[in-house]
């Protein structure tokens, strides 16, 4: 049974006034290209994509189980309508516990619940001198354990410190297989961060982000990206990354897209929570270790859109670096995008890009508990 929706449509071709029909895909969309600020309809947008998920709604991805699909859950409610789920640097039966979870997750959507797409590896192949909030048991990779991984849950993301011994080899088997490898929790130079890129990575953890920093004679792994890079992730909560620096990625790395980062706080009251083997506190918005280092985020990509925006971007480039980038970034022409025969994955803003609706896979999601 096919269902439609009216408004301002963000199309590949740009806005379109009319209505969209839809079942599992979209099926149709009929109307007339439109300057969307020219009447007071909604917006209907491609439905967010956030590609690097630790937790919500109380839950972490480390604990394994159903929490995967409480977390999918309290994304969904704000717009997510499809995500990888993201590990810790932990001991392997941790890692072990969490990809079982995930794996089954990746096969049954839940209802009112984002499509876990499949695993963002973050630990543990990282700089332990880099750590970030990342537990300490970071290692260096083989190609025989991330084999052993794949068989758990799909690893569509992997992150890793290339300078590392024997990550340089490992980027390249790994790109060569479909996976897209990317450069973070590093404490590599501007030339390690080149000799990755030629190597098969593609992107960048929380750009800025636990990564060697810019200096003009030491242009350092951020400097790599802002010269170099195609994609990119970021966390635009305004907390992880000051606007101006927001800005310059914006201008240097062409599809850089947005993520939440988001903890087992996100959705809940100030007060402790777990990150991995961490314990966390939610306070004023933002979650740190106790030393003070921030640990994540609380942010959600309906809040992360209207930061965009408020920074100056358009609507259609804002939702493009919370939606389509990802998608392509993945190598997914069925998502992130309003077209025919895309899965019906969007959602429904009102003129203060307040969310009203969100379909998934052609279902509308009950937004209530947002």
């Amino acid at each position: 049974m096919s269902d439609a929706i009216k408004g301002n449509i963000l199309t590949p071709n740009g806005w379109v006034h009319g209505t969209l029909s839809f079942d599992q895909h979209i099926q149709d969309i009929q109307g007339a290209h439109v300057d969307p600020v020219a009447n007071h309809d909604d917006y209907i947008l491609p439905g967010f994509i956030d590609l690097h998920v630790h937790g919500g709604a109380g839950k972490d991805v480390m604990e394994g189980g159903d929490a995967v699909h409480a977390i999918a859950a309290i994304h969904a409610r704000h717009g997510t309508t499809s995500l990888l789920a993201t590990t810790m640097t932990a001991p392997p039966e941790d890692i072990d516990i969490a990809l079982q979870a995930i794996g089954k997750a990746v096969k049954q959507r839940g209802k009112n619940e984002a499509r876990v797409l499949g695993v963002h590896l973050e630990g543990p192949y990282i700089n332990s001198g880099k750590l970030g909030a990342q537990p300490n048991f970071a290692r260096a990779a083989t190609l025989e354990e991330v084999q052993r991984l794949e068989s758990l849950a799909p690893l569509r993301v992997i992150t890793v410190a290339p300078e590392i011994a024997g990550h340089l080899e490992l980027v390249r088997e790994l790109a060569d297989t479909g996976v897209r490898v990317q450069i973070g929790h590093t404490l590599g130079s501007y030339d390690d961060g080149v000799a990755a890129l030629e190597h098969g990575a593609v992107g960048f953890t929380h750009l800025f982000n636990a990564m060697s920093g810019l200096h003009h004679r030491e242009p350092g792994m951020v400097g790599a990206a802002l010269a170099h890079a195609e994609y990119a992730e970021l966390i635009p909560d305004l907390l992880h990354v000051h606007p101006g620096a927001i800005k310059t990625a914006l201008r240097a790395i062409p599809r850089l897209y947005c993520v939440t980062d988001s903890t087992a706080a996100t959705g809940m009251p100030d007060g402790e929570y777990m990150l991995g083997r961490h314990t966390v506190q939610k306070c004023m918005g933002g979650v740190r270790l106790p030393d003070g280092t921030l640990a994540g985020s609380t942010l959600t990509l309906d809040q992360a859109l209207r930061n965009l925006v408020g920074l100056g971007l358009d609507l259609a480039d804002a939702s493009a670096r919370v939606s389509t980038h990802a998608a392509d970034y993945l190598g997914l022409q069925d998502r992130g995008r309003l077209a025919r025969g895309a899965y019906a994955d969007l959602v429904v803003l009102d003129r203060d890009l307040k969310l009203k609706a969100v379909i998934i896979e052609g279902e509308r999601c009950d937004l209530n508990d947002a």
